[in-house]
Formats: structure tokens, sequence, C-alpha cells
């Protein structure tokens, strides 16, 4: 944090405001690449708060992966402290992302049209750091590499993220290890391939959230990643809801199915045996 003047000047700290170059500031945030990268293609004023809201978003997606993998690489090295607390973080940061859909929620279809043009093909779909978190939720499909075949550093790194395990197959290899009858069909599984719910893991759960000592490692690693859940649960209704208002069942940009894809999306459980398991307890 950097200390300004007062209005007095008493008691204060006068900032370095003469540098040879750009200042520090610029040289680690780079605000001046960020807030040069908008270019609206459309006349809409509108176009410039979708812009830079998508932008946004882009960010918050690059920062939750970070901390997904952080937590993955812990829990590979049965470090849970350090997985708790990228996990801990990522909540917070899910709240951030969620707090985006703000601006745009309630676009009228008359507004969204103003400069949905602008769009062409683009779809959030094609969003690779948004991919990536699906992956690391255990959302694989080899098919979602195609829209970044012509970007090699994006798909290189797309690929080697769908044959990876998942945040969750890290969570159930760690429960394994702490002697949990985690199946080895679940354990040996094609990490390319999408989780499918087992109802040997939603037993294995039920055991952990059994335990009468609440504040267990256990319990907590449970709650941490059911908070993850039912943001990522959040974050998939909002767009669902925004989408509608915006442009009703209309088929969406970049050919997806618009609101039909973004229900079955969001009829989906992240992790799903953490929330059938409560109904064994």
């Amino acid at each position: 944090m950097s200390q300004f003047p007062d209005a007095s000047g008493a008691g204060s700290v006068t900032p370095n405001l003469d540098f040879a170059g750009t200042t520090p500031y610029e040289d680690y945030v780079k605000a001046d690449v960020l807030t040069h990268l908008q270019h609206p293609l459309s006349d809409d004023p509108g176009e410039m708060v979708f812009l830079v809201t998508t932008q946004v978003m882009e960010l918050w997606f690059t920062v939750i992966v970070h901390e997904w993998e952080t937590a993955s690489r812990a829990l590979r090295r049965d470090e849970v402290p350090v997985a708790m607390d990228a996990l801990k973080r990522s909540v917070r940061e899910l709240d951030a992302l969620n707090a985006s859909w703000r601006p745009l929620a309630q676009l009228t279809p008359v507004q969204f049209n103003a400069y949905r043009d602008a769009l062409g093909e683009g779809s959030g779909f094609q969003s690779a750091m948004y991919r990536r978190m699906e992956f690391l939720l255990g959302e694989k499909s080899a098919s979602m590499l195609v829209p970044h075949r012509g970007a090699p550093r994006v798909h290189a790194e797309l690929e080697k993220a769908l044959h990876e395990p998942s945040l969750y197959d890290e969570v159930l290899r760690l429960l394994a290890r702490r002697g949990l009858p985690v199946p080895p069909s679940v354990l040996d599984r094609d990490p390319s391939q999408r989780y499918e719910p087992s109802p040997e893991v939603e037993r294995v759960w039920a055991e952990v959230y059994a335990n009468q000592d609440q504040d267990a490692e256990l319990v907590r690693l449970g709650e941490a990643l059911t908070d993850v859940g039912e943001l990522v649960w959040r974050w998939r209704n909002d767009h669902l809801v925004a989408t509608r208002r915006a442009m009703g069942a209309k088929a969406g940009t970049g050919g997806s199915a618009g609101v039909a894809w973004l229900e079955k999306r969001a009829a989906k459980n992240v992790f799903p045996e953490l929330w059938t398991a409560r109904s064994h307890v």
C-alpha cells in the first residue's frame, strides 16, 4: 500500500513522482496494457461494458485456475493445509467472478442486439481459460480442444490439462491414501474422460461426514470443496438467467444452443457425491 499526503500536509510522506521511465506501478501491474485492450466494434456505448466485463471474467478465470492447480499439487503431496488455503482463496475469487454478471444481468434484448453482431462467431464456450476451469472440476471433453487448434500454445496447455488428474481426482486419491475405500475403478480411471458419479464414492463421503468431529481435516476439506461447488453452480445459473433476459431461447453466438445448453450445464452438480452423500448421514 502506498502512502499519500493528506490535505494539510502535516505528518505526510511525499511520494516520489519523478521516474526516468514508466512508474514502478506500471512496470508491475501493466495497467496501460490492460486499459488499452478494449476495441469496441460497434457504436453502441453498452458494448464497452460487455467487453470490459468479459475481460475481467477472463482474469478471474486465470487466478482461479492458478488456485485449483496449486490445491491439486498440494493434495498430491499430502499438504492439505496448503490446498485448503488455495481453495478458500478461490471461494473469495469465485464471489468476485460471480459479481461480474451484475453489469450485464439486466440487459434487454434490444440493448444486447445493439452490439451483438460485433461478437460475430465469438462465444463464451470458446474461452480456453474457462475450459481449463471446467477440466479441473472433472468436466473433461476432448472435443472442446477443437476450437483452439489454430492457437498452438493454448491448444497445448488445454491438451495437457485434459490428460492430467482433475482437482477432484486428487481429492479422491488423498481419501484413498487416508484408508478410505475409494474403488480402484475410480482411482485408475482415464483422467481425460468426464468424471461420473460413483455410489462407492458417495459412501466414502458419507463416512467422512459421519465423523462426530466436524472440525476433522477431511470434513473441512469436503466443506471447502462444497463451497467451491456451490459458487460454480451459482455462476452457471447467473449466466443462464442473464442470457435468458438478453436473448430468450434464441441460438447462441458461435452456433451454440444458447439457453438450452446453459440449462443443461446448470443442472449438473460439481463434486456430485459431496451433495448426494448428505442424504445418507
